[in-house]
């Protein structure tokens, strides 16, 4: 899988939650350094598996949609020839 790269902000904003997350629930307060690897290792070993359910997720919702456009044009035929 193409490593994801965030722009600064937004990759700022993410260590800033990893920080936030082990100070409060974890009673660990660790640095950005730490939280890099943290993110790192988590984009590296769970990413992937949360792309692929994305992925499958929108393939279904895409299929639903796919079925009920087909539904509504033969209703449409349906109805031109009734």
């Amino acid at each position: 899988m193409k490593t994801i790269e965030f722009a600064k902000d937004d990759k700022a904003a993410l260590l800033e939650r990893i920080r936030h997350y082990f100070d409060s629930e974890l009673d660990q307060p660790i640095g950005i350094l730490k939280a890099e690897m943290v993110m790192e290792f988590l984009s590296k070993e769970i990413g992937a598996a949360y792309y692929k359910q994305g992925l499958e997720d929108a393939q279904v919702a895409l299929s639903k949609r796919i079925d009920d456009f087909s539904d509504d044009v033969y209703q449409m035929q349906r109805d031109a020839t009734d």
